[in-house]
């Protein structure tokens, strides 16, 4: 299968000093888990096969439901091309 890559930003609903712990949580998991990832300022970046990646992006809600939050809204976005796609060669050239 081809290397994707998929983005997960997930915005829990709780008090807003605790955003940032909810959200620490959900990127404790995708380290966890294995695949090559990269946290930037508004999302994380995951690169692997699409089924485990959207796998991990359903468990990372139900983390941030786990820590308190009573709703969670994720913006997911997939890069997806036959013969596949790595983080590297997206953003090599700005490193």
């Amino acid at each position: 299968m081809a290397i994707v890559n998929v983005s997960l930003q997930v915005i829990p609903c709780v008090p807003e000093n605790e955003v940032y712990s909810v959200v620490d949580k959900a990127i404790d998991l995708i380290a966890k888990s294995g695949v090559k990832y990269e946290v930037g300022p508004m999302e994380t970046t995951m690169e692997g096969e699409i089924e485990p990646l959207l796998e991990i992006v359903r468990k990372a809600q139900d983390i941030c439901i786990s820590e308190g939050a009573s709703r969670v809204l994720s913006v997911v976005k997939i890069d997806y091309k036959k013969e596949g796609v790595t983080m590297d060669e997206k953003i090599s050239k700005y490193r």
